[in-house]
């Protein structure tokens, strides 16, 4: 269903913006008034994290989704590059966890899928348990819920299996998980950031 091991990460078209460094990298050996503005955002579809360049005179606000592609780009100039969770700014890394709830939200549909066809992953271990929080009480719990009928949304969830709280939160750690690792054996949302 959504396991993404081998596939390499695709162009995003849109992106949230985690952090808006006015005056670049504080690691850059540049003066501060050489420095460019940039912006770091994680992108919608394969969560790829990325450096940007704003339009001049654009002052990114931080928690709003940004447009890459196209020419009404209303604030984001161009992406410079792909970043990995290292080198996310210190302020980034705490809107990240927010940014992947907002995304997950928005797609609640698509991601309420994973709870509806999930499947094993080996004999011993299930795609629902790589999301924090379920181990096989809870696993269970969603497995037979399933059987009588699709979940029609996450509050359809957290209704039908006691023990689930925010869904939303639960599958934006694990995406969080997969970005911050880039080794990480299951890739269930994030598409493998070494394949570029």
């Amino acid at each position: 269903m959504m396991m993404t091991p081998e596939r390499p990460p695709r162009r995003e078209e849109t992106a949230w913006v985690l952090d808006y460094l006015p005056y670049g990298h504080v690691s850059e050996a540049m003066g501060r008034y050489q420095k460019r503005p940039i912006v770091q955002g994680v992108g919608e579809r394969d969560f790829v994290l990325m450096e940007m360049s704003p339009k001049e005179g654009a002052v990114p606000e931080i928690g709003v989704k940004a447009i890459l592609v196209g020419k009404d780009r209303p604030i984001i100039d161009r992406v410079n590059r792909r970043i990995g969770f290292e080198d996310l700014s210190s302020g980034a890394k705490v809107e990240l966890p927010y940014a992947l709830q907002k995304i997950v939200l928005d797609k609640e549909g698509f991601y309420l899928r994973f709870f509806n066809e999930a499947g094993p992953l080996t004999t011993r271990m299930h795609a629902l348990e790589l999301l924090p929080g379920i181990g096989k009480k809870l696993m269970w719990a969603v497995l037979n819920e399933r059987k009588k009928g699709p979940f029609k949304s996450f509050e359809d969830l957290t209704e039908r299996v006691k023990g689930i709280y925010n869904p939303e939160k639960l599958i934006a750690k694990r995406i969080e998980d997969e970005i911050a690792d880039d080794r990480i054996k299951y890739r269930i949302f994030t598409a493998d950031p070494r394949r570029r």
